[in-house]
């Protein structure tokens, strides 16, 4: 389906909409044949129709397999090329002819199937009171689940008529369901109850409506008054303002009561006259109505609650839809159902479509509890979604999991309708388990082992399995018992994701959530067939059951895994089993395969697929290297089951590689000096033909020397000069493979044996030196992270490219290093060091605590029982944030008392076991935070010098706010939004009433788009050459393709929004810009959270695009929301709060609201200098900024301050020469003037000469134009220009680097991937992974090459040739917010 646009009648987004019955968006085809039995053949046939359709439409198509991944060759571009044409669909406009409206033009496309023009006929405002009609074409009904461009005849101008048709059963209730949906579909209660994949979105109410429909106008004199919190060095930090607009969100009432009748179901007699089922509705009026429900539609009858009387009243008002028969009952619904209609169609579509997964609200107002009967009904059925309207009722998530990891992927049709299914499926199974474990923690589900202790219940519910985060019968005795039992799903999470990701042919992974809820862990998984019929230990062939007394393995698990073990860099080892057979694995010894009924392979338990940390499993007699020992390791840890990240081991091979390759660059220079030159290392190409690809080079020339070196010995030779040398390459190699730690002599290869340092292992040769080897190894990439990947990370923050906002951000930033958060305490110790990174420091230090108070708070909630939870969560809270020293949680005695007598005879069947449990209640904040103190320092080994929130505040500048923030997200507790006197020592902050909702925290994989991820590395590759017409063609057709496969609503489709909005913008669209930079704001709103750092980099790329859209009010308000979330998130000493003032300051100007605009301009000015240096060029445009400000209210001598604190800077940093300063000394120059004027002015009326008067002062206030230049300047936005020569020499240099960037294929995720999210900033930044990394590496050696002296590379805010734009002019831009 083509990309969404937001005109069209909103067609195509509505397409993308809610149909009843199915939370899903285009894949009704799937879902629905996925779900009966025949689910392959259905899809299979569909994924071949579209591809005859495409070769059909243009002629004979050639459609590559995707083993493009790496090293794209012209051929492969091309090619790719060709698929893109393939996919265009094609648009045209249908007639569409429905009862009782006007006929309507309805636009649709050659690739949409018939079902979505049905979801588009639900949605719109004027047709979706239907739900059960068919779609006729010249008298022949369309079938549901045929492409439209499978119809014949259909063609533009093609009259659609919709026929209804009789109802069932089913219909019937489905009919009911969305008159329901209807009544509350403007109700937020939804999104904060956390159902339906509801979330909010506050976008629309922060700009007073949409702006895409306010007029391009001048800006009226508005109130540009900051609210009073957001003012610079405000200590107020308000909650209520987080959910602006709550009171005007609520939806009016159409009906007092609608619900099923106690007459149902219809008895046999009433049955044979076509009753369906019965409905009872109270209007506003007060009037009651019973409604019968037959094939034709809805009338009255004429029972009453006491008596059943299913004849027809009179009148019986017989309506095909309910919605008609109510317009006629009752004048109040009328109104207000018209009303609500209005309502619900001003919403932008993204602001009702479903999210993927569901997203939870920390704060919700005081819950507006209403009658609603069909809800009740929901809760207490076990349905999930719609399984009653699937046949088969419920679903085989196994099946279905692995089904669509079946379907052909050959050609791009087939692989876009494989991902969907993949990914429709996976979002539904994580729904699916969050409400299972959910149901298993409440009590509501039976154990399938009831007899045993709570903690060893196992629950099926729902064909998915539920078991619970304990050591159940000592299966970790020896790794730390609960402990090990609560890491190892994590674990295992890691370890399906990784062979998820690797899509391997034959080998399955299962379902699996891990869901924290109350306290507890629950890990969820699809079940193997067959597996509940027998023992464990008859049914695995691959592995060992009992920690490695008994091993096995099979011929076709060895085949299998190889390929596996050979890209996940698992060493294939050999161990003994207790009958001393030596056995090859290919993966830990924990690791199982199980073949199922279905005759697939299944790998589970992959909980250490990764090897482990040497730096926290102290073994006897192993020792670390001296440089660790410093660093105080090793430590210990709760369990034996630390793993390394898969980013730290890729990031170890990179390192290793690098030296390879220098090293046998090294040796192969001496080698040329002998009068031999020869090329030749066959050995090598082995080895490295596909590392080399994974592995972004630095852009380091030695480097760079060193891989054409190698490439040239990989050559080809004759056979005759090979034998020549081949000693003297050997040696080379041998000795490269040395230095590099490579675990070959002929070849660099590094592979880990994820089974050393386990005691509990017996390996085949633990003498042998291999083995020695296999073990240093592990050892130094334990050390890597200490030793090169933390450093990394400080660098990256001390130059800017990466800043952290918040816990959430700076834990992506630890693992896309590959650093555990275990390490956390040693990131915040050499954090310390750097006063321009306290602000880092600040978030490392209240992360540690809030995960040291998460850790206290899972266990002291395991032991409250149900009707104390809130009393227990506002208590812990009250000891953890509150400086009241003696909060009293609120139990009351006789409750107390009679909770003791029932745990003595406590049924057996809860899990949520309470041993008598009230000691929650003698909690007091001094010995929580001892225990929290002790926590850090014994989990994260960090010493917290503090004894509690207050001086917490004081040694580390923590904020109260920003941890209340990260610890209801941590620990899935929802707040009530109100403002809480947090600093009160006179009495609790928090009461029972306070907390409004527990929820759920999960955790699982995300299926990718794979296609789309190429597009859109190509299109990034296209911009970084400088070609942004045809790199933005490749992102559009990402947008389509992450459409296709996601929906409407996904993380990375918001990313690929905001790119082409800044692509837009460059290329001087500002509207279009601003088009696409509102869906990704409301899209981040929506699936990240309304207060997530990304929103915040939304909410200010949004302001500026609508400042040069002249909406100024509009982008000060953003702006303003901008500010307020993000000192919520981290308060205002942070680099961003420097950025978004300076902005403001600016925007400020360009209303003349000159004394505010000083205030923000002035505080940035102290944030840079404290986080970039005086001397820095940020913080001469700051002061630059401050004189423009001062000399517009006529303060001359301040502003020639400011201005000479800038010159002196510009001078030393670009010397005389350089424009800016010129510029400032111009600028200098009539200040000067000014002054001196002014002077003499006042100086003659103090000498009393009567006739002076002051003359007109030249006060220039800033244009629109002028300002909005200076902000593209801030926000890091270069127009360069570049000579064509030049253009030549740039473009060559890119070709070059292709070769090397090729690499990047493998990177995480889209733009959007937490790396590159983090990344945005000011100029100063080079976001890692944006769009424009190497664009603005090389955009400064380009303006080296134009003569302009630039301070250093990854610097391009500053030297910007202010705006001059020639034709020559390209631009390339330092994308830097993104």
């Amino acid at each position: 389906m083509a990309g969404i646009t937001v005109t069209e009648d909103n067609r195509k987004d509505e397409v993308q909409k809610k149909d009843p019955q199915s939370k899903d968006s285009g894949t009704d085809s799937t879902k629905e044949c996925l779900t009966n039995g025949h689910a392959e053949e259905k899809i299979i046939l569909d994924g071949k129709a579209e591809q005859n359709c495409c070769v059909g439409e243009k002629g004979q198509c050639t459609m590559e397999k995707k083993e493009d991944k790496e090293g794209e060759t012209k051929e492969n571009e091309e090619e790719k090329d060709k698929e893109v044409l393939l996919i265009q669909d094609t648009g045209f406009n249908v007639v569409i002819v429905a009862p009782g409206i006007e006929p309507f033009d309805l636009p649709v496309s050659s690739m949409e199937l018939v079902q979505e023009i049905h979801q588009v006929l639900m949605d719109r405002e004027d047709t979706c009171h239907r739900t059960c009609f068919s779609l006729q074409l010249d008298g022949t009904t369309m079938d549901n689940f045929s492409e439209l461009k499978a119809i014949e005849g259909l063609k533009e101008g093609s009259v659609i008529k919709v026929i209804e048709e009789p109802y069932t059963v089913r219909e019937a209730r489905i009919h009911v369901r969305h008159v329901r949906d209807l009544m509350k579909s403007v109700d937020p209660a939804d999104a904060y109850n956390g159902v339906d994949c509801a979330s909010l979105s506050f976008l629309n109410t922060i700009t007073l409506g949409d702006i895409l429909d306010k007029k391009r106008s001048k800006p009226d004199s508005v109130d540009c008054t900051p609210p009073e919190a957001i003012i610079p060095n405000s200590k107020d930090r308000p909650l209520l303002p987080l959910h602006p607009g709550i009171k005007d969100l609520k939806g009016s009432r159409c009906l007092k009561v609608l619900t099923y009748s106690g007459w149902n179901p219809p008895p046999g007699n009433r049955r044979m006259h076509g009753d369906l089922l019965y409905l009872y509705v109270v209007t506003l009026e007060d009037k009651r109505y019973h409604v019968t429900s037959c094939a034709r539609g809805f009338y009255l009858n004429q029972s009453t609650e006491d008596e059943f009387n299913p004849k027809p009243s009179q009148p019986k008002y017989l309506s095909h839809s309910l919605i008609d028969l109510l317009n006629q009952i009752s004048p109040a619904f009328k109104r207000t159902f018209s009303l609500l209609l209005k309502k619900r169609g001003q919403k932008h579509p993204f602001e009702r479509v479903p999210t993927p997964y569901q997203v939870y609200a920390w704060m919700a107002p005081q819950p507006d509890h209403q009658v609603d009967y069909i809800r009740a009904e929901d809760a207490f059925s076990t349905r999930l979604g719609y399984e009653e309207h699937i046949p088969g009722q419920t679903r085989d998530w196994n099946e279905e999991i692995q089904t669509t990891r079946e379907l052909p992927k050959t050609n791009l049709p087939e692989r876009l309708i494989r991902e969907r299914a993949i990914f429709k499926v996976h979002s539904d199974f994580v729904a699916a388990a969050t409400r299972g474990a959910m149901a298993v923690i409440d009590g509501n589900v039976m154990a399938i082992n009831p007899g045993e202790d709570a903690k060893m219940q196992m629950f099926i519910w729902n064909n998915i399995f539920f078991s619970l985060g304990f050591d159940v019968k000592d299966h970790y005795k020896d790794f730390g018992g609960d402990a090990a039992a609560f890491a190892a799903p994590s674990n295992d999470l890691q370890g399906v994701k990784a062979y998820f990701n690797m899509d391997p042919d034959g080998l399955y992974t299962l379902g699996t959530v891990v869901v924290d809820y109350r306290g507890y862990r629950v890990t969820a998984q699809s079940i193997i067939p067959g597996i509940l019929e027998r023992e464990q230990e008859q049914s695995v062939v691959y592995g060992s059951v009992d920690f490695g007394k008994t091993v096995v393995s099979s011929e076709k698990y060895r085949e299998l895994l190889q390929k596996t073990a050979a890209a996940l860099k698992i060493r294939p080892h050999k161990v003994l089993n207790s009958k001393e057979e030596t056995i090859e694995l290919y993966s830990s010894i924990e690791c199982k395969g199980i073949v199922g009924n279905d005759q697939r392979h299944y790998i589970l338990d992959l909980l250490r697929t990764f090897p482990p940390d040497a730096n926290y499993l102290p073994v006897e007699g192993e020792e670390l290297a001296e440089f660790m020992k410093n660093h105080g390791y090793p430590k210990n840890h709760r369990h034996k089951l630390p793993c390394l990240r898969q980013e730290l081991i890729e990031a170890f091979i990179e390192s290793r590689y690098l030296a390879f390759v220098k090293h046998a660059a090294l040796h192969f220079q001496t080698l040329q000096k002998q009068p031999k030159k020869t090329e030749e290392k066959a050995a090598l190409t082995n080895g490295h033909g596909c590392d080399e690809n994974k592995n972004k080079i630095d852009e380091d020339e030695v480097t760079e020397e060193a891989k054409k070196l190698v490439e040239t010995m990989t050559g080809s030779q004759d056979a005759v000069s090979r034998k020549t040398v081949e000693d003297d390459t050997r040696e080379i190699v041998r000795k490269a493979a040395e230095a590099s730690g490579s675990m070959s002599e002929t070849e660099f290869s590094i592979t880990f044996n994820p089974d050393v340092f386990q005691p509990h292992v017996r390996h085949a040769e633990p003498e042998s030196e291999m083995f020695q080897k296999e073990k240093d190894l592990v050892k130094k990439a334990s050390q890597h992270i200490v030793a090169s990947q933390i450093p990394l990370l400080i660098n990256d923050c001390l130059d800017h490219t990466s800043s952290p906002v918040d816990g959430i951000t700076l834990s992506e930033s630890m693992h896309a290093r590959g650093i555990n958060m275990r390490y956390l305490g040693k990131v915040a110790e050499m954090l310390a060091k750097y006063p321009t990174l306290s602000y880092v420091y600040t978030i490392a230090v209240s992360e540690l605590i809030c995960r040291s108070a998460k850790h206290l708070f899972n266990h002291y909630m395991q032991g409250v029982d149900m009707m104390n939870t809130a009393a227990a969560i506002s208590h812990f809270f009250n000891c953890f944030l509150g400086s009241y020293p003696t909060p009293h949680p609120q139990v009351t005695a006789d409750e107390s008392k009679a909770a003791k007598r029932k745990s003595k005879r406590k049924n057996k069947h809860s899990v949520v076991f309470s041993i008598e449990n009230t000691e929650w209640s003698s909690e007091t904040p001094k010995s929580l935070w001892k225990k929290i103190i002790d926590e850090a320092d014994e989990y994260y080994s960090y010493v917290l010098e503090c004894d509690g929130i207050d001086g917490a505040m004081e040694q580390y500048g923590c904020q109260r706010v920003a941890l209340l923030r990260s610890i209801c997200l941590k620990c899935g507790v929802q707040m009530q939004l109100k403002e809480y006197s947090l600093e009160n020592k006179g009495r609790p902050c928090f009461s029972e009433d306070d907390i409004v909702n527990v929820y759920p925290i999960v955790k699982h994989i995300s299926p990718r788009a794979t296609d789309a991820f190429h597009f859109f590395s190509s299109g990034q590759n296209k911009i970084q050459q400088g070609l942004l017409r045809e790199g933005y063609e490749l992102i559009s057709e990402a947008l389509n393709l992450l459409n296709n496969v996601y929906g409407a609503m996904h993380p990375e489709i918001a990313a690929c929004l905001r790119l082409l909005a800044r692509l837009n913008y460059i290329m001087g669209e500002f509207a279009e810009a601003m088009s696409y930079q509102q869906r990704a704001v409301l899209m981040s709103e929506r699936v990240l959270g309304v207060d997530h750092p990304n929103t915040i980099t939304e909410y200010a790329h949004l302001a500026l695009y609508c400042f040069a859209n002249n909406q100024v009010t509009s982008a000060l308000r953003l702006m303003y929301r901008a500010r307020y979330l993000a000192i919520v998130c981290h308060g205002e000493n942070h680099p961003e709060v420097a950025l978004i003032d300076s902005n403001i300051g600016l925007i400020l100007q360009a209303v003349e609201e000159y004394d505010f605009s000083l205030r923000y301009l002035e505080h940035a000015l102290q944030l840079n200098i404290r986080y970039f240096g005086s001397e820095s060029l940020k913080t001469a445009m700051t002061y630059h900024l401050v004189a423009r400000t001062h000399s517009c209210r006529g303060d001359f001598r301040s502003a020639l301050q400011s201005e000479k604190e800038a010159y002196t800077i510009y001078k030393s940093k670009l010397g005389e020469a350089h424009e800016r300063t010129k510029e400032s000394s111009e600028c200098l120059a009539h200040l000067t003037k000014q002054a001196v004027v002014v002077q003499k002015k006042m100086n003659e009326i103090y000498k009393g000469e009567v006739n002076s008067t002051l003359p007109p002062i030249q006060i220039q206030p800033p244009s629109l134009a002028g300002v909005l230049e200076t902000l593209n300047i801030i926000n890091g936005i270069v127009f360069v220009q570049i000579s064509p020569d030049d253009l030549e020499k740039f473009k060559q240099e890119m070709s070059k680097r292709q070769s090397v960037e090729q690499g990047q294929e493998d990177k995480p995720a889209i733009d959007g991937s937490p790396e590159a999210d983090k990344d945005k900033g000011d100029g100063d930044k080079a976001p890692a992974e944006s769009v424009a990394t190497t664009a603005v590496k090389e955009t400064t050696k380009v303006e080296q090459t134009t003569k302009a002296t630039v301070e250093v590379p990854s610097k391009p805010v500053e030297n910007v040739n202010q705006n001059k734009k020639d034709d020559s002019a390209v631009l390339v831009e330092g994308i830097a917010l993104a």
